[in-house]
């Protein structure tokens, strides 16, 4: 099966994947910023590699105009298919659905030397990042990471905006700059590169635990389970499994838990119309009140505001 690392590394090559197929393709430069471009391939196969990141330090002394940064990303994609009068996905998805499509969502975001430079303006140069963004780190490198829930929403919200026209590139424009700063971080001024703090993390099957659960969670959407029926369903210890997961993903169970039942609400209000009290019921709310007050934490709107 083809891997995101394999798909990452001929991001910016027309290249042709085993069982993939190309569904869509956007290029946009935004003048005054950065240039972009967004891949939604159509898998036949489940897609079981983790979301996967790549920043990409190109640096040539002698031809200093042609220095960037490059971030790359792949991700599951959306699951649901564009077809609002379809039944299937009224409910909750299931593996009986017929309505899912599996897709992966692949991005490039292309920084120059000449974008970067306002951002040096009066800073002294002190750390490996900031010798980076200059162009005066000596040698070229590339990083791959795990991507945690908060580069994935980023990436989400890139995806999925109702802005058009100039709104929309102020939004765009808005979203990479937050995910530069967010992928500085696989930067380490020591130069020596991080590794997992929690020790039970250093071996696959630690790791394949904490995957393990995020789909469990991902399962049970509408139907809550507790950290402690879940951590059973790995087979791993429920401290272990609050700290392996917030390490690995950046964010505790019950808030990413909280993000994606918001993220399929606005799903089920927005493009299949559902009404406020189905939803409710759909995610499992016991009252439309706390329904409501969840999703306006999580969105800034109240759950109305987004039926058609």
């Amino acid at each position: 099966m083809i891997q995101a690392l394999d798909i990452l590394k001929q991001v910016n090559k027309p290249a042709e994947f085993a069982g993939m197929a190309l569904l869509w393709h956007k290029d946009q430069h935004i003048p005054g910023s950065t240039q972009y471009s967004i891949k939604r391939y159509y898998t036949q196969d489940k897609w079981t590699t983790e979301d996967t990141g790549m920043f990409v330090y190109h640096f040539n002394a002698d031809q200093p105009r042609e220095n960037f940064l490059e971030l790359r990303f792949c991700i599951s994609g959306n699951r649901y298919c564009d077809n609002k009068v379809c039944g299937n996905c009224n409910q909750l998805p299931t593996e009986e659905c017929a309505g899912p499509l599996r897709t992966v969502d692949i991005f490039s975001f292309h920084f120059t030397s000449t974008f970067l430079h306002q951002f040096l303006h009066n800073v002294k140069l002190t750390t490996t990042k900031d010798e980076v963004l200059a162009f005066k780190h000596p040698n070229a490198f590339t990083k791959i990471f795990p991507l945690s829930m908060r580069k994935r929403a980023t990436l989400d919200s890139v995806l999925n905006h109702s802005y058009t026209g100039s709104l929309e590139n102020i939004f765009i424009n808005a979203k990479i700059h937050e995910l530069l700063l967010q992928s500085l971080d696989v930067i380490v001024d020591d130069e020596k590169e991080e590794g997992f703090t929690c020790k039970f993390l250093a071996d696959d099957r630690g790791k394949e635990s904490i995957y393990q659960a995020r789909e469990i969670l991902l399962q049970h959407i509408g139907d809550p389970i507790t950290i402690k029926e879940l951590s059973r369903k790995v087979a791993m210890n429920e401290c272990y499994l609050k700290k392996g997961f917030k390490e690995v993903f950046g964010t505790t169970i019950f808030d990413f838990y909280q993000q994606q039942r918001m993220e399929h609400a606005k799903y089920l209000l927005y493009e299949k119309a559902l009404s406020v009290t189905d939803v409710s019921a759909l995610l499992g709310y016991s009252s439309i009140s706390h329904f409501s007050a969840a999703f306006k934490k999580h969105t800034g709107l109240k759950p109305c505001e987004l039926l058609n």
